[in-house]
C-alpha cells in the first residue's frame, strides 16, 4: 500500500489554522483527508463543525474527510487511523496534524521516523507554519515555542498582514529569513491558503532542491567568499528593540532570536568519512537546539551529489543527482538551530575539507 503523505500544521493562536482546517473539512475539495486535532486547542473545531458531546473521537464528515480529536497519543491514533483504512472502515488519502497553539512541532515530526510502524504506513510530507503578523513581534519576542515553529517550517504563511504598515510587514519578513531562509513566504487572508499550496509539498525529501531565499543571501553575503563567515553576524551590532526600524538594509530589526539560521559553503570537496565523524558528533552534542538542516554536498569519490538533512538528532543521507557536465561542484548547507556555536560548527566543517 503506498505511504499516507502527512502534513504538520503549526502555527499562533489567532493565526487562522482553525479557519484553514474548517475549509478543509467543509470545501468539496474532492480529496479525503483526515484531520487529526490536539485537542487542547484554545479554539477548537468542534465549536462549529463537531458535535461537542459525542463518544467517537473520529468523526466523517459530508465532504469526504474524517476529523480526529487525539485523547491520547500521536503515535496510537495514527496506527488506529492507518489500521481502519487498511481493514477498509475509513477512506482517507492523507493527514494533517493540527498542534496546538504553543506545541513545538519538532517531536511531532520524529514520531515519522522513529516509531516504525508509523513510517511503514506514513511519509511526513512537510511542517506548515501560520504566523499572525498583528501578534508576531510580541510573540516571537515572548515565546521560544513561536520561533521554534518558525525555524522548523518548510512552508510560512502570514496572515492579518492588512492589519500592519507595510514597514512593519517589511520588518517581520526580514526577521523570519533570518530564522528560517529556507521556508517560503507566503502572505495569506484569514487564513485562507490554496490546498496544492499546503500538501505535498516535499519539505522532507532528499531532494537535490535546497530553497533558500536568493533575496535574503544576496542582501547578507555582501560578496564575501566562504571563508568570510559572517553573512548573518548582524546580532553583535543589533541591540535595537524589535520595533525600531529604518536602515533601509533591515539590518536595525531587532535579530538577537535565539533561532538563528547560517549558511555554509564550500567550494572544495568533502572527505566522506571526515564529515560524517563531525556531524555525528554535533548531533550528538547539539542535536536538541538544531531544529532543522539540509545540504546539497560535494563529496570525494563520487560524481553525483550527496544531500542530507536532519531534524534535531535525526540524520539522513542520500545519493542525488549526477553533477552537471560544467556544474560548478560546491557544498551548500542551512542549519536552523537554537543558538547553534556558528564558529565550531565553520571550523568543524572547513576541517573536514579535502
Amino acid at each position: 500500500m503506498a505511504l499516507i503523505p502527512a502534513t504538520i500544521l503549526t502555527g499562533f493562536l489567532g493565526s487562522g489554522k482553525t479557519t484553514l482546517l474548517k475549509r478543509v473539512l467543509t470545501e468539496a475539495h474532492g480529496q479525503k483527508i483526515a484531520i487529526i486535532e490536539n485537542e487542547f486547542g484554545e479554539e477548537n473545531i468542534d465549536n462549529d463543525i463537531l458535535v461537542s458531546d459525542t463518544q467517537e473521537n473520529i468523526i466523517q464528515m459530508s465532504n469526504g474527510c474524517v476529523c480526529c480529536t487525539i485523547r491520547e497519543d500521536l503515535r496510537v491514533t495514527l496506527q488506529d487511523l492507518a489500521a481502519k483504512k487498511r481493514q477498509g472502515l475509513l477512506d482517507f488519502e492523507r493527514v494533517i496534524i493540527e498542534t496546538t497553539g504553543l506545541a513545538d512541532p519538532g517531536p511531532v515530526a520524529q514520531t515519522f521516523f522513529m516509531d516504525d510502524e508509523v513510517a511503514e504506513s506514513y511519509l511526513l510530507d512537510a511542517i506548515v507554519t501560520l504566523v499572525d503578523a498583528k501578534h508576531a513581534p510580541q510573540q516571537l519576542n515572548d515565546r521560544q515555542e513561536a520561533r521554534r515553529q518558525v525555524g522548523f517550517a518548510d512552508q510560512i504563511f502570514i496572515s492579518k498582514s492588512e492589519l500592519v504598515s507595510a514597514e512593519e510587514l517589511d520588518a517581520l519578513t526580514h526577521r523570519l529569513k533570518h530564522m528560517n531562509p529556507r521556508a517560503p513566504m507566503e502572505r495569506v487572508h484569514f487564513g485562507e491558503v490554496a490546498l496544492s499550496k499546503v500538501l505535498d509539498l516535499k519539505g522532507f525529501n532528499l531532494n537535490a532542491k535546497l530553497d533558500i531565499d536568493p533575496d535574503f543571501l544576496k542582501e547578507d553575503d555582501h560578496g564575501h567568499d566562504h571563508h568570510d563567515h559572517h553573512d548573518h553576524e548582524h546580532s553583535e551590532h543589533c541591540d535595537h528593540p524589535s520595533h525600531q526600524h529604518g536602515d533601509s538594509q533591515g539590518h536595525h530589526h531587532h535579530h538577537d532570536d535565539d533561532v538563528k539560521s547560517f549558511v555554509y559553503r564550500a567550494t572544495r570537496p568533502f572527505s566522506p568519512a571526515k564529515l560524517e565523524d563531525f556531524l555525528g558528533a554535533i548531533v550528538n552534542v547539539y542535536g536538541p537546539r538544531m531544529l532543522r538542516y539540509k545540504g546539497v554536498l560535494d563529496m570525494e569519490g563520487t560524481e553525483r551529489k550527496v544531500i542530507f538533512q536532519g531534524v534535531h538528532q535525526l540524520m539522513g543521507s542520500d545519493l542525488g543527482p549526477l553533477w552537471a557536465p560544467g556544474e560548478t561542484r560546491m557544498s551548500k548547507m542551512v542549519f536552523i538551530g537554537i543558538d547553534l556555536p556558528r564558529d565550531i560548527l565553520v571550523q568543524g566543517l572547513d576541517q573536514c575539507l579535502t
